[in-house]
């Protein structure tokens, strides 16, 4: 054999080598990549669409200590394991336009995919028998399919969190612009103030979210004038940050007057006094919806997203979740990303691209076999 004739044998060789690389690359990251560029470029979605399994959309009832919760249920033709979605606090619960996408997204990479209705979460409440109702639809997905996930968005994620930590052999948890520390929220949500090891950040408070505040702390009222009184605050000022309140602030009551202290407080120094001025039930409740200490028992895989510029959860909150995992999250903090969407403009390019990275080791990791 002449050295062209070997030079020309090592070139279709290492052609051949690619060709085989590049197939097997492709059938590695080809769903990631497809989940990946619907989640950051939802135009994609539409030609990328014949490539992926036909979804059936069920609805089912499930049982959860005594009362019942309605879930769609999104079925391919092919299932290979199972992921329960926890909405976050949204009035269309699991309805919500990109919650229905996402969980389509999952199910057309051949995910069994539950989506509950969480009404406390869809009345913009934590009352805690949220953690008892993702619990019940974990052990109705899993007569579903033998390997099964969790997923929370938002404030979503504490109760499945919570949840995941009581539940063993779990294929994935996941959160997705969730929270550790409900207390580093609140002052979040008051100041604009987050920090993390030591680095300490100030994003001016979105206002309106001080009445999601207000409705998230209702429930942790015991009295019942109170809550009659916070509930009916908080529906007008969320329905109209302008409404005139007046009278029915004047007529709260000790606990009442607390929270309405808390929530409308804008000084870094005060919120500690505040937290403590609350009910000793509400503090209780607040530490115990708070996952951060759940987190080292939990089991499968664990997944952590977070936009940069969330302006409901500080990014910073996931970054405690991850420390806590103890190097066994995989973590990853989106420049190009809000609370649990896409930006609808690029900051910088370089952003995109990095985020762009970022997001298919997400969707790899999500798509994983188990």
């Amino acid at each position: 054999m002449t050295a062209s004739t070997r030079w020309r044998a090592w070139l279709v060789g290492v052609a051949i080598a690619a060709a085989l690389l590049g197939g097997a690359l492709l059938a590695r990251m080809g769903p990631a990549l497809s989940l990946a560029l619907t989640l950051a470029l939802p135009g994609a979605e539409s030609w990328l669409a014949p490539l992926h399994a036909e979804v059936l959309v069920e609805e089912m009832s499930i049982e959860a200590g005594g009362r019942r919760l309605v879930a769609d249920l999104y079925r391919p033709s092919a299932p290979r394991g199972a992921l329960l979605l926890v909405h976050g606090l949204s009035r269309a619960g699991r309805r919500h336009p990109d919650l229905v996408r996402l969980a389509r997204l999952l199910a057309r990479q051949h995910r069994l995919v539950l989506v509950p209705h969480f009404e406390g979460l869809a009345a913009y409440r934590l009352s805690g028998r949220e953690v008892a109702e993702v619990r019940a639809a974990l052990r109705a997905l899993a007569a579903q399919s033998p390997s099964i996930g969790v997923a929370g968005l938002s404030f979503g994620a504490g109760p499945a969190l919570l949840a995941a930590a009581d539940v063993p052999d779990l294929a994935l948890v996941a959160s997705f612009g969730g929270y550790a520390d409900l207390r580093d929220v609140i002052l979040y949500l008051t100041t604009g103030i987050h920090q993390f090891r030591g680095r300490r950040y100030v994003q001016a408070p979105e206002e309106y979210n001080r009445w999601k505040l207000l409705a998230l702390l209702v429930d942790f009222v015991q009295d019942p004038r109170d809550r009659r009184l916070l509930d009916r605050i908080a529906g007008l000022k969320l329905a109209d940050p302008g409404a005139d309140t007046g009278a029915l602030e004047a007529d709260l009551g000790r606990e009442g007057h607390a929270v309405r202290a808390l929530v409308l407080n804008r000084r870094e120094d005060a919120v500690g006094t505040l937290l403590a001025a609350l009910p000793a039930e509400a503090r209780a409740a607040i530490e115990q919806l708070s996952p951060l200490a759940a987190i080292p028992r939990l089991s499968g895989r664990l997944l952590i997203a977070h936009g940069a510029g969330d302006v409901s959860i500080p990014f910073t909150e996931s970054l405690r979740l991850a420390e806590a995992s103890a190097g066994r999250a995989d973590a990853v903090i989106l420049e190009t990303f809000e609370h649990t969407r896409a930006q609808s403009f690029w900051p910088t390019l370089d952003g995109r691209l990095r985020d762009g990275r970022r997001l298919l080791r997400l969707a790899d990791a999500l798509l994983a076999e188990r």
